[in-house]
């Protein structure tokens, strides 16, 4: 992206929480906080300062599958970049000092996400879809988990799981690339090499989690087994998932809120893993109007699935079109753009072949993917939900 004058570059590791033992849930969460309190001979504080002299800014996340490292500077700070990096996952320091201190500021997030029930209703649906597994285990971790980790946990964790095959290094804006390849040797090379150890393969369990929170409002999820990632099939489910939920103009938000206001939220969505995927619905209103709500949600996914028209597919084909043009014209979404299609397909895909592939669909084909994902049985999670009426 020759015209900018800033740049943004991210390491993307195939690693996240349902990588983690049961015994360390959580670990993959605290090693991304504890990377920052020091790193490569610099002090937490002397990171901070080293990319803000430069205007910059170091983020990074963990997910279930992932976890990424990121910083978006000047294009002539790219070095800079590079090297802090480099050294938050090759040189970490992890005192335990430092970890005690930054546990405590993680069961702080954890206690704050479990007094926000929109925070923690995922997390339910994630164990009631998955019980039992690691994927179905919260990315927080517990207060038990967390207190547990050590300093050699971390380190068994970086060396176990950060390692060359499983790491792409993805930058994109004002950046030219043979430059990028010297600094990866310079600042990554020390990593192991080959790829970290894959985790166990996750099966769909539709189970009920329900609890019942002391307040005015209700939170509903309901999931259903959908295709993988990588399958044939996800892209014609994903579009069927946009369809019924996945703006205001979709089916459930016309039906649920706008035209019967039983809902301040709902929105239909599709998440894929390496070996599954979750279809998923979540809206949120006042108790007294969940049990309508929830019938309601189920008869508009069947009529979806039923009748959807060109004109909606259509509709969200362009919607997905437009969000990969809009990502790819930052030098932020670009360079995650291609680092996820890079860790996902082990390629880059281009918007002619997306393009393609979209207007390969027909409206039969979307129909049937829908109604095989609620042909099965589903999971559920709910926050307030009110019990049902005697008959």
């Amino acid at each position: 992206m020759a015209g900018l004058e800033t740049a943004s570059v991210g390491l993307f590791v195939d690693v996240g929480s349902r990588h983690e033992e049961a015994r360390l849930n959580g670990l993959a969460h605290l090693f991304e906080h504890m990377v920052f309190k020091g790193a490569g001979g610099r002090s937490a504080r002397a990171l901070s300062e080293a990319i803000e002299d430069v205007g910059g800014e170091l983020n990074a996340y963990t997910e279930r599958d992932s976890t990424s490292f990121t910083a978006a500077v000047l294009a002539e700070h790219v070095p800079l970049a590079v090297e802090l990096l480099g050294a938050l996952v090759s040189r970490p320091h992890f005192e335990g000092a430092d970890l005690a201190r930054e546990a405590e500021v993680v069961l702080q997030e954890l206690a704050e996400a479990e007094d926000t029930p929109s925070d923690i209703i995922f997390d339910e649906l994630w164990g009631a879809a998955f019980s039992g597994q690691s994927l179905g285990r919260s990315i927080l971790g517990s207060e038990e988990s967390v207190r547990s980790i050590g300093p050699a946990d971390l380190f068994a964790w970086r060396d176990d799981h950060y390692r060359g095959g499983s790491i792409v290094l993805s930058a994109a804006g004002r950046i030219e690339h043979d430059a990028l390849v010297a600094l990866a040797e310079t600042h990554l090379g020390g990593l192991g090499s080959g790829r970290s150890e894959r985790s166990e393969a996750a099966t769909f369990t539709p189970r009920l989690r329900r609890a019942r929170a002391k307040a005015d409002q209700a939170q509903l999820t309901a999931g259903w087994a959908a295709p993988a990632i990588r399958a044939e099939n996800h892209l014609p489910a994903r579009l069927f998932a946009d369809i019924a939920g996945g703006g205001t103009s979709s089916r459930l938000f016309q039906a649920v809120r706008e035209e019967r206001g039983l809902a301040y939220t709902v929105s239909a969505g599709l998440h894929g893993h390496e070996e599954i995927g979750l279809f998923y619905v979540h809206s949120a209103m006042a108790r007294n109007q969940a049990r309508a709500a929830q019938g309601l949600i189920d008869e508009v996914l069947r009529e979806t699935a039923a009748t959807l028209d060109q004109r909606e597919l259509d509709r969200a084909r362009t919607q997905v079109r437009a969000g990969q043009a809009m990502g790819r014209e930052t030098p932020w979404g670009l360079a995650t753009l291609a680092a996820r299609q890079w860790l996902i397909h082990g390629r880059l895909i281009s918007p002619d072949e997306l393009t393609t592939r979209l207007q390969a669909l027909d409206v039969e084909t979307v129909r049937a993917a829908g109604a095989g994902l609620l042909a099965g049985r589903r999971a559920e999670a709910t926050i307030g939900l009110p019990a049902a009426k005697a008959a």
